[in-house]
């Protein structure tokens, strides 16, 4: 009886950890910019685009292509910032272990 009740009381502190979890990727910012800053993208914890800042200058008609090179590395580079920040918060709940699927 007492190993169900320990049961129990760790899947009660796991779900709570998750949820906070939720809750603090849920209000994460992660900033990204490519170009010098030319372009400049704020990602949530989820890595869902909040905000696109382009800078006038890198805005021409003939040449789209570079333009799109430089949201994605903006993006890219925003992206790694929510994975390292995850990994650091991951790592102080598991104390360090690497668990499969997580990263």
């Amino acid at each position: 009886m007492k190993n169900i009740m320990d049961m129990q009381r760790m899947l009660k502190t796991a779900k709570e950890m998750q949820d906070k979890l939720q809750k603090e990727m849920a209000e994460m910012r992660a900033e990204g910019s490519s170009g010098g800053g030319m372009v400049v993208v704020v990602l949530d914890g989820q890595k869902r685009l909040l905000s696109l800042r382009l800078d006038p200058e890198v805005v021409s008609k003939d040449d789209i292509d570079m333009l799109q090179d430089l949201i994605m590395a903006a993006f890219n580079d925003a992206a790694a910032k929510v994975d390292e920040a995850l990994s650091r918060k991951l790592g102080g709940l598991t104390g360090g272990l690497k668990i499969p699927g997580l990263f």
